[in-house]
C-alpha cells in the first residue's frame, strides 16, 4: 500500500460511487466535476495499490478489495461527521417538525434520532406522522420542515437517501397464506407498497382478497399477528411474531423501494440542516441489521 494519507473527500467519493456505481451521478451529488472524481478514483486505486472498483456493463461495482475499504472509509466518515456535528451542536438550537410514515418512525429512525439527540440536545424534534403523499405536500408548502417518505410515482425531488427491500409477510404461526384467494393486509389505494403486492400477485396469477386496510403499520400488523392476513412492508419491519415468506412462483419477488428525504422551500433554519444532513448520512449507511437486532426466521410457504 502506498504510504499516502487519505484525504476524508476520496472516503466521501468512494461512498457515493459505491452507492450509485455512476460517475456522472456521484459528480451531481458532490457538486465536482466528472473528471474530478475520476481523479480521486483513480489517486484511490493508487493509494491502495489495487482496483477499488471494477467496470460491469455501464455499472461501477465494488472488488473484494474494495468492500474493505469501504467498510472502514463507512466508519471512519461516519467518527468524522459525528466529531463536526458535536463541535458544532452547542450552536445549534430550535424546532424542527420531521414528517413520515409511521413504518419509518418504528422501524429506522429510533436509533438516528437518538444520536441526533445525543449530539444536539438543544434542537427538539417533532414528528408527525402520515402517509406519504400528504406529507411531500406539507413539504413544500412549508408546513414541515423535513420528511422522509416513500418514492410514490407522481413525486418529483427529494434526495434519495435509502432503499427498502420489500418482503412477503405473515404471522408466525399463520395458515393465512395456504389460503385461496390469499387474504392480505394493506395499505390505502394510491400507496406503492399496496401497488407491488397486487401487481406480483396478478403477474402469477394468485388469487387474492382485502381483508384488512390499514393507514397504520400497527393495523397491518395486527392482522398479520392474528394470522387473519398475509402483508407487504419493508424488510426492516420484520418483527419478532412475524415470518417472511420467501418469494416463490406463488409469492414471486418483490422490488426495492426508494426513501426519499425533502426539505422545505427556502428553509434557513439550522436546526433542520442538521437534522436533515444527520438523516442523510445515517440512512445512507444502510444500518437495519445493527438496529434491529437478530431478525425472525425466514420460511419458504408450502401451498397446497
Amino acid at each position: 500500500m502506498n504510504t499516502l494519507g487519505l484525504d476524508i473527500r476520496i472516503l466521501r467519493t468512494l461512498q457515493i460511487v459505491a452507492e450509485t456505481g455512476n460517475v456522472t451521478e456521484s459528480a451531481r451529488r458532490l457538486g465536482r466535476t466528472q473528471p474530478a472524481i475520476t481523479l480521486q478514483l483513480q489517486r484511490l486505486d493508487t493509494i491502495c495499490g489495487f482496483n477499488v472498483f471494477r467496470t460491469e456493463g455501464r455499472k461501477l461495482v465494488l472488488t473484494p478489495d474494495g468492500e474493505l475499504v469501504l467498510y472502514y472509509a463507512s466508519s471512519i466518515l461516519r467518527l468524522h461527521d459525528e466529531l463536526l456535528s458535536r463541535l458544532e451542536s452547542p450552536d445549534v438550537e430550535g424546532h424542527v417538525v420531521l414528517g413520515t410514515p409511521d413504518l419509518y418512525a418504528a422501524f429506522i429512525l429510533p436509533s438516528i434520532l437518538a444520536l441526533f439527540r445525543q449530539a444536539f440536545p438543544r434542537v427538539q424534534v417533532q414528528l408527525q406522522c402520515s402517509l406519504s403523499t400528504p406529507l411531500v405536500r406539507l413539504v413544500h408548502r412549508g408546513e414541515v420542515d423535513l420528511a422522509l417518505v416513500t418514492r410514490m410515482n407522481d413525486f418529483s425531488g427529494g434526495q434519495l437517501v435509502r432503499q427498502e427491500q420489500l418482503i412477503w409477510m405473515t404471522g408466525e404461526n399463520s395458515t393465512a397464506h395456504t389460503e385461496t384467494p390469499v387474504p392480505l393486509a394493506l395499505l390505502p389505494q394510491g400507496n406503492i407498497y399496496r401497488d407491488h403486492a397486487i401487481e406480483c400477485l396478478e403477474n402469477a396469477r394468485h388469487a387474492w382478497r382485502i381483508a384488512c386496510v390499514s393507514e397504520s403499520v400497527s393495523g397491518l400488523q395486527a392482522a398479520v399477528f392474528s394470522g387473519m392476513a398475509v402483508t407487504v412492508l419493508g424488510r426492516s419491519a420484520l418483527v419478532p411474531g412475524m415470518r417472511e415468506i420467501v418469494h416463490g412462483p406463488d409469492f414471486p419477488e418483490l422490488p426495492k423501494v426508494d426513501l426519499l428525504l425533502y426539505k422545505a422551500p427556502g428553509t434557513k433554519s439550522a436546526a433542520a440542516n442538521a437534522l436533515h444532513d444527520y438523516l442523510a448520512h445515517y440512512l445512507a449507511l444502510d444500518r437495519t441489521s445493527d438496529l434491529s437486532g437478530t431478525a425472525p426466521p425466514r420460511f419458504v410457504a408450502q401451498v397446497p
